[in-house]
């Protein structure tokens, strides 16, 4: 489930979440394939009244996905690298063009609207650095709308993926 960043909307109202509930999060942040049951014996409740709290903070938007970290070096995308970008014009509709056209490059891993000197900071993972030439060259730099470009390359991970509810 994705927002539309440019789009003028009030923030959806935040869910009230009981100890049962932040407990589940816990639970599932650390082990998104466990089962109700394991996350019921954890928590301290039966399944059904688990399934139906995990049900609710789906529907509710509280969990959006479910998702699997990889170690990228294993996977032959050993280099990744920050991407601060800057736009030329601050309009809807070229925001919302450039946003749909980076949204869609299965490089950008990460993608960020930000404060500062740039607007958006996206994570590219690729191959090496050759790809990361392509990358910038002939996908980053074609996009329109592009006022300045800065990267910064990830030398190691000390930490990723961690838990919001700890």
């Amino acid at each position: 489930m994705q927002k539309d960043a440019l789009k003028e909307q009030s923030p959806a109202p935040v869910l009230p979440l009981d100890e049962k509930d932040k407990a589940i999060l816990r639970y599932i942040q650390s082990n998104a394939k466990a089962t109700v049951r394991e996350i019921a014996a954890n928590v301290h409740l039966s399944a059904t009244p688990v399934h139906e709290r995990i049900k609710r903070m789906e529907e509710e938007g509280v969990i959006l996905q479910y998702a699997t970290l990889l170690d990228h070096s294993r996977i032959n995308k050993g280099l990744m690298a920050i991407c601060y970008i800057s736009l030329k014009e601050h309009n809807k509709k070229s925001g919302g063009k450039f946003i749909k056209t980076l949204s869609e490059m299965p490089e950008v891993t990460e993608f960020y609207i930000i404060s500062g000197a740039f607007d958006f900071m996206l994570k590219i993972v690729v191959e090496n650095m050759d790809d990361y030439y392509n990358f910038h060259v002939n996908k980053l730099g074609q996009v329109e709308n592009i006022a300045k470009v800065q990267s910064t390359f990830i030398m190691g991970t000390i930490k990723t993926g961690q838990p919001v509810i700890s």
